[in-house]
């Protein structure tokens, strides 16, 4: 149900008002120039710091665009990067990944919010394709007091939960340049994807893309990997270990094979020197493992010179040598067909 069919649009601006006051701890009060000489911060790098989270100033130097919490957080931010815990340059790339990870889980949730909303709307308000526009207030107001308290403590939750997961992986790296790490990184897409995406309905979509990322995500973490992102038919994952990267990635196929309404699956694995930069991996293991994902065929595993050295003592895998390939950036890529022993194709 669309909400907006149903109400009148200064309704529609009062409820929107009163959820972003609630939101943003209290009304827009400040301007830019105002809200930086509350926090004590200079005027230009509030506005930088404004703009990487992924926020855009209003044209108008006179507009009241900041709440008290505004002001809070970007002194808060500021005074840690001041103390030390954050260098300066580091800190508009942070909060630019911040923002960027935060935009992204917004939109989710107000959708799935909207959904609710609107769902309980027309369960209990609507009746005759009438609104009762003062009980659409209350229930936005429940929902926004009710749920959000809940959601943000979930987030709290959930990001603690994966600060000590990524701890424990860098246990004894105290002191150490953690952003130069040597990591297996891995692709796995689905296969024929695009044209997939033609043949099936918006809802259809929906439930591949789920099941996808639900199935590569608990192969790769019960592995003993890390997922680094999903981007639509393709997870990119990591693994400090090889023989867990090998294990995920054949892993990761027999999942496939376990759901035949599912697409195959590509996958590629390199071992290598990686830069970690915002949770994000960068270097020649990451090109690699994406050219051989692309080069390799449905429902197999290729892995590069380097990975394979380093599984030559595994006895629970197999290793094949193929011909060098020719893949974009690289005329003779050394490659290797990853099997589980007991395949004997």
């Amino acid at each position: 149900m669309e909400l907006s069919e149903h109400l009148d649009p200064t309704v529609l601006g009062l409820i929107q008002s009163e959820v972003e006051q609630t939101l943003l701890g209290g009304p827009r009060r400040y301007t830019r120039e105002q809200v930086a000489e509350i926090a004590g911060v200079p005027l230009e790098r509030a506005q930088r710091l404004w703009v990487s989270m992924g926020f855009a100033i209003d044209a108008d130097p006179d507009a009241a665009m900041f709440t008290d919490a505004d002001a809070a957080a970007l002194r808060g931010l500021v005074g840690f990067v001041d103390s030390g815990a954050l260098a300066q340059d580091a800190a508009v790339a942070a909060t630019r990944a911040l923002g960027q990870s935060m935009s992204r889980l917004a939109e989710w949730q107000v959708a799935v919010l909207n959904s609710h909303l609107a769902e309980e709307l027309a369960a209990t308000h609507l009746d005759a394709g009438t609104l009762d526009e003062r009980a659409l207030r209350d229930a936005v107001g429940a929902l926004t007091s009710g749920l959000l308290p809940t959601v943000e403590a979930l987030q709290s939750y959930v990001w603690r939960r994966h600060l000590a997961a990524a701890t424990a992986r860098r246990a004894g790296s105290v002191g150490e340049d953690t952003t130069h790490r040597t990591l297996v990184v891995g692709f796995a897409d689905m296969v024929g994807y695009t044209s997939l995406t033609r043949r099936i309905r918006v809802d259809e979509l929906s439930a591949l893309l789920e099941d996808f990322e639900s199935q590569t995500t608990s192969v790769i973490t019960q592995g003993g990997g890390w997922v680094i992102k999903n981007v639509g038919d393709e997870v990119m994952f990591a693994a400090e270990h090889a023989s867990d990267a090998a294990r995920i990635a054949l892993g990761l196929q027999e999942a496939a094979r376990t759901h035949p309404e599912q697409p195959d699956l590509r996958v590629g694995l390199a071992l290598g020197p990686v830069l970690v930069r915002f949770g994000d991996l960068f270097g020649e293991a990451v090109n690699i493992a994406a050219r051989l994902t692309s080069a390799a065929r449905p429902g197999t595993v290729l892995v590069d010179a380097e990975l394979s050295a380093a599984l030559v003592d595994d006895d629970g895998v197999q290793l094949r040598s193929l011909r060098p390939l020719r893949v974009r950036g690289y005329s003779r890529l050394r490659a290797f067909a990853l099997r589980p022993v007991r395949d004997q194709r």
